[in-house]
């Protein structure tokens, strides 16, 4: 299983993502709003506006944010 985080580089959240992806031992690449991709482009990948991060894909498909990765994988955030 392969993951795609958009995020920011102080974002706490993302770091939980992360964490949370590499002790899942799911492989990732990470991707910094306004550096890698604009949030104008990353709200037309998603297909609605994307008012926070971190927004993640899980093989390809949009899942959404940090608490919608944490259900998905079933586990406690």
């Amino acid at each position: 299983m392969t993951a795609e985080v958009y995020g920011s580089s102080g974002c706490g959240y993302c770091r939980r993502a992360k964490s949370l992806l590499k002790a899942k031992g799911i492989e990732y690449r990470e991707f910094i709003v306004g550096e890698d991709i604009s949030g104008e482009d990353l709200s037309k990948k998603i297909g609605e506006p994307a008012l926070t991060v971190p927004q993640i894909f899980l093989e390809g498909e949009y899942i959404g944010g940090y608490t919608d990765l944490v259900g998905r994988l079933g586990v406690s955030g």
